[in-house]
């Protein structure tokens, strides 16, 4: 299987099953559903390429040369492909769970005190970034590092700013965040068991639960945080239901 065969096998038809959902629930989201779906994916874009062409670089992860079309830097086409679609499926399971919350005025409260909220919300986050440096300074830490330091810090300040709706949402978005996440688990250890990529020993711990290493574990998650958080940073603001009274 090649990389791009892997995008119509997983990728396109898991966003044509959840995109017809996404589209029906906007209606339920507030003024700003038209477009903050999409205004996550360049941003994602932007963010990752330069991360993810160091690793390639680096040799943390590389792939077979026979399985991709080609690549611009370091990285293969269809990867910065991967970087648009995923936020787009996340983005579309938040607003088929989101617009089903809403319609059943499922929200939680207001919580009595937000500020403990953002802070509780991000400290993990914080606590996952000096982690991550931490790691940089070890060899067999380097790819877990590398997604500890990149990503943390964004989903720190996003529950810093956006924490109390995101804990309103909670039952949107728990759920968008875990059903991609163990759905591009299940692919990326298929892509790894075929060959597509590879993860490189030198700079992981080497521990891989069913297969899957635990480093990539990590990155389908703190993305899927990322995409999720990300399209609610967006939405929330055109959403009456969560304005002051």
């Amino acid at each position: 299987m090649t990389y791009l065969v892997f995008h119509f096998v997983f990728m396109l038809p898991a966003l044509a099953l959840a995109g017809p959902f996404a589209w029906r629930a906007r209606g339920q989201l507030g003024k700003r559903a038209g477009w903050a779906l999409f205004a996550v994916p360049p941003i994602a874009l932007a963010y990752t390429t330069p991360w993810d062409n160091y690793l390639v670089w680096k040799g943390v992860w590389y792939y077979g040369a026979d399985r991709v079309i080609g690549t611009i830097g370091f990285v293969p086409i269809e990867e910065y492909l991967f970087f648009v679609l995923q936020p787009l499926l996340a983005g579309s399971v938040l607003y088929w769970l989101l617009g089903r919350v809403v319609a059943g005025d499922g929200l939680a409260a207001r919580p009595t005190r937000p500020a403990l909220v953002r802070v509780a919300g991000a400290a993990p986050w914080v606590v996952a970034a000096l982690i991550g440096v931490a790691l940089l300074r070890t060899q067999d830490g380097t790819y877990m590092g590398l997604i500890l330091a990149w990503a943390s810090p964004v989903n720190a300040l996003m529950l810093l700013f956006m924490g109390p709706a995101f804990w309103r949402a909670r039952r949107a978005v728990l759920p968008a965040i875990a059903l991609p996440t163990l759905y591009l688990w299940v692919a990326d250890a298929t892509a790894i068991r075929l060959g597509i990529w590879a993860i490189s020993d030198r700079y992981t711990f080497g521990v891989e639960p069913l297969g899957l290493p635990v480093e990539e574990a990590t990155f389908f998650f703190v993305t899927t945080v990322i995409s999720v958080f990300g399209v609610m940073l967006f939405l929330v603001p055109g959403m009456r239901e969560f304005r002051d009274p």
